[in-house]
C-alpha cells in the first residue's frame, strides 16, 4: 500500500470575496472551529447574493459564539466596512 502526499493547497488572492468573507470571522470566539466555518460561508454568500440582510445571513449560520449575537453582527459589520464593502 502507498501514500501519496496531499495535494496542495491554493490559497485566494487577499481581496477576493471569498478571504474576505473567511477573514472577518476568523477570529470569533465559538464553540467549535466549524462553527466559524459555517458563518463565513454565509457571510460569503450573502457578499454574492446580498439575499436579506447581513444579520439574517449570520442567524442563518447557526453559528455557537461565545459573545452575543449583536456582537457578532457588529463585529462583522465593522470589518466589512473596513474592507471597503457597503453594509446596509
Amino acid at each position: 500500500m502507498t501514500t501519496k502526499p496531499p495535494s496542495p493547497v491554493v490559497e485566494f488572492p487577499p481581496d477576493s470575496i471569498e478571504k474576505i468573507a473567511y477573514t472577518v470571522v476568523a477570529d470569533i470566539p465559538a464553540q467549535e472551529p466549524n462553527d466559524i466555518s459555517r458563518l463565513g460561508y454565509n457571510v460569503w454568500a450573502w457578499l454574492v447574493d446580498r439575499k436579506g440582510t447581513l444579520e439574517q445571513a449570520i442567524r442563518g449560520a447557526g453559528s455557537r459564539t461565545h459573545i452575543p449575537f449583536e456582537e457578532v453582527v457588529k463585529i462583522v459589520s465593522q470589518r466589512l466596512k473596513e474592507k471597503g464593502i457597503e453594509v446596509s
